[in-house]
C-alpha cells in the first residue's frame, strides 16, 4: 500500500484552499484522500471525526453550545472560500461574537454569507446568502474571520427571530463587560436601515445594560411581565463591615428579595458547597434568596412568578408599587 504523504505544516492546521495546496506542491491526488474532507467547493481540511454533535439526551443548554461549536467549524471550512466582497452576518456573526443563539431542534445551523449591492449573491452548498442594500462599508473581524457590524446584524436576525431572542442578544452586545455597542448603537441602526415587523423597537425598550446570561434576561422579562417590578441587574451585596458577600443576579434592594435563576442540571459537589455558603451569607444579610430551577420555568411559568411574588408580598410589597 502506498504511503500517503503528509501535508506541508501550514495546510494541516486550519482549512485551505485548493489552489493553496497546488502552489504548495501538493498533487491532484493527495487532495482526493481519505484524511481530507471538502467543506465546501474549493476548500479541504484535515478530517476530524471527532467534530462536535449534540447528543441524544443533552440538556438544552449543553445542546446550543455544541451546536455552536459545529457552527464554527463549519464557518472556519468555508471561511478560505470568501471573496474580498464576502463576509459573515445574521446569526453566524453573532455566533462568533458569542452572543447566545434561540434553541434549534436543527441538527446544525446554516452558515449565513453576505454581500452588499451591487456584488452578486454569493451561491454556494450549505450556506445562505444574502444580497443586502447598498451601506458604507462596516466591517469587523473576530480571529480574522471578517463579520458585520454588531448593530447591523443584531437588526438582520430580526428577520428570522422572536422578539425574546432579540431581548437576549441585545442584552449580551450592549453589557459593557463585552464593549460591543451601545444602545445608542442598536436605536441608531433601526433610525438608518428600519425596524424589521415592529420587533427591534420593541426589544430596544427591554433590552437593559447589566444582564450577563440569557436565563438571567429571561427570568427578567418573565417576571416583569406579571406585574412584579423591575429588579436591579448584578448587584454587588456587602456586609454591614463593608466585606464583599455576593454578587446577585437580580436583586429588589428595597424589598430585599432577591431571584436567581439555577439550571444546573448536575452540579459538582464542590461547587454545590461553596453555592449553599453563598446562599447562606445572602440570606444573613436579611435577604430572602429565590432559587428559580428549570422545572419551575417549565412547562408552567407561573410556578417561578408566584415564587418571586410570594417574598415580595411578604417583604411589603403590593401591586402599583416600584
Amino acid at each position: 500500500m502506498t504511503r500517503r504523504k503528509p501535508l506541508p505544516g501550514h495546510l494541516r492546521e486550519a482549512p485551505f484552499r485548493v489552489d493553496q495546496a497546488h502552489a504548495a506542491g501538493v498533487s491532484r491526488s493527495r487532495l482526493r484522500a481519505a484524511d481530507l474532507c471538502a467543506p465546501t467547493r474549493g476548500v479541504r481540511r484535515m478530517r476530524d471525526d471527532a467534530s462536535p454533535h449534540p447528543e441524544p439526551g443533552a440538556t438544552a443548554s449543553e445542546r446550543m453550545r455544541m451546536l455552536s461549536a459545529l457552527l464554527r467549524s463549519d464557518v472556519e471550512g468555508f471561511a478560505p472560500a470568501l471573496t474580498p466582497h464576502q463576509f459573515f452576518s445574521h446569526e453566524t456573526g453573532l455566533a462568533l461574537l458569542g452572543a447566545p443563539l434561540p434553541y434549534t431542534s436543527d441538527a446544525r445551523r446554516q452558515v449565513h454569507v453576505s454581500v452588499r449591492r451591487p456584488h452578486a449573491l454569493p451561491r454556494r452548498r450549505g450556506v445562505h446568502g444574502h444580497r443586502l442594500q447598498a451601506r458604507e462599508s462596516a466591517r469587523w473581524h473576530v480571529d480574522s474571520l471578517p463579520i458585520e457590524h454588531p448593530a447591523r446584524m443584531w437588526r438582520q436576525a430580526a428577520s428570522d427571530w422572536q422578539l425574546d431572542d432579540l431581548i437576549v442578544a441585545g442584552d449580551f452586545l450592549v453589557h459593557p463587560r463585552n464593549k460591543l455597542v451601545t444602545i445608542d448603537d442598536l436605536r441608531r441602526e433601526i433610525a438608518e436601515a428600519g425596524d424589521v415587523g415592529g420587533r427591534l423597537g420593541a426589544a430596544l425598550r427591554e433590552i437593559r445594560a447589566g444582564a450577563e446570561s440569557p436565563e438571567e434576561t429571561r427570568l427578567r422579562l418573565l417576571l416583569t411581565r406579571a406585574g412584579l417590578p423591575e429588579p436591579e441587574l448584578n448587584m454587588n451585596l456587602f456586609d454591614a463591615d463593608g466585606a464583599f458577600v455576593a454578587r446577585l443576579d437580580l436583586a429588589y434592594p428595597r424589598f430585599r428579595v432577591a431571584p436567581e435563576y439555577d439550571g444546573r442540571g448536575h452540579a459538582e459537589a464542590d461547587q454545590f458547597a461553596r453555592d449553599a455558603d453563598r446562599w447562606d451569607g445572602i440570606r444573613a444579610e436579611g435577604w430572602e434568596h429565590v432559587r428559580i430551577l428549570s422545572h419551575h420555568l417549565r412547562p408552567d411559568p407561573q410556578v417561578a412568578i408566584d415564587k418571586v411574588a410570594v417574598a415580595l408580598f411578604a417583604a411589603g410589597w403590593r401591586p402599583g408599587r416600584t
